[in-house]
């Protein structure tokens, strides 16, 4: 169970760093992030989780899961004094 935890814990990095550099290019990273994480919760709220008795219960902690991910990032710094 550890191994599959931080196999999600890596992937979680991973993606989250994607998504901050993409919309970091964006004219409008706010607006970019915001889309992209409906986005991703109409993704989760339509999977088919098999093998699960209480599949609605793993839809929300996956949702939940991306509600955190997308809380953890910020629009770009446009503070000049911080870059050397």
């Amino acid at each position: 169970m550890d191994e599959l935890n931080g196999r999600m814990i890596a992937c979680q990095l991973l993606i989250a760093g994607l998504i901050a550099r993409v919309a970091n290019n964006s004219r409008d990273p706010l607006q970019f992030l915001t889309e992209f994480r409906d986005e991703m919760r109409a993704v989760v709220q339509g999977i088919n989780i098999a093998g699960t008795q209480n599949s609605e219960r793993a839809r929300e902690i996956a949702k939940q899961s991306v509600d955190e991910l997308f809380s953890l990032m910020k629009p770009p710094s446009t503070d000049e004094a911080h870059a050397e």
